[in-house]
């Protein structure tokens, strides 16, 4: 598979956005390093700004991500490039709004949307194929998030109604 060279100037911009700052270039799993780089960072903004501010982090990584993907999407001339992960970014982050900041819930979120992202029930894998570019690459992983991240509160509220150990 080959990779394109980190530019600089806009394009540059638009690739550091979309590698999560060269994360992306990762051997092995890249989207799993990426989800597991957004987990500190969502565990600081939701400490700070709550359950809305890291929902409202999560819809500007959306919007800024869907962008940066969408220019490397066309620089590369590859429908989307592994090396691409900031959409793992705002899925995992989409994931743990209803949660809040708790170790063991949050390493719950992040396997739970590995799982929903590689697996990609359906509409996830429908919206996998179906849409393209830059929107294309992130709508999947919000779609993923969402089973995620209700699977997530489901969970996280029978731990605190049984006090079931997980």
């Amino acid at each position: 598979m080959k990779r394109l060279p980190m530019p600089s100037g806009r394009s540059g911009f638009a690739r550091a956005i979309a590698t999560v700052f060269g994360i992306g270039r990762l051997p092995g799993a890249p989207g799993t390093w990426a989800s597991a780089a957004a987990l500190p960072v969502a565990w600081a903004i939701q400490s700070a700004f709550g359950s809305i501010g890291l929902l409202t982090a999560g819809m500007a990584v959306l919007a800024v991500g869907g962008w940066a993907a969408d220019a490397i999407e066309r620089a590369s001339g590859r429908r989307d490039p592994s090396e691409v992960v900031i959409d793992e970014v705002a899925g995992q982050w989409l994931t743990l709004v209803p949660v809040s900041p708790d170790l063991m819930i949050y390493g719950l979120g992040f396997v739970l949307f590995r799982l929903a992202d590689i697996t990609k029930p359906w509409p996830v894998s429908w919206l996998d194929r179906r849409v393209s570019g830059g929107f294309g690459i992130m709508i999947d992983d919000v779609a993923a998030a969402a089973y995620a991240g209700l699977c997530l509160y489901v969970l996280n509220w029978w731990i605190r109604v049984s006090d079931a150990p997980l």
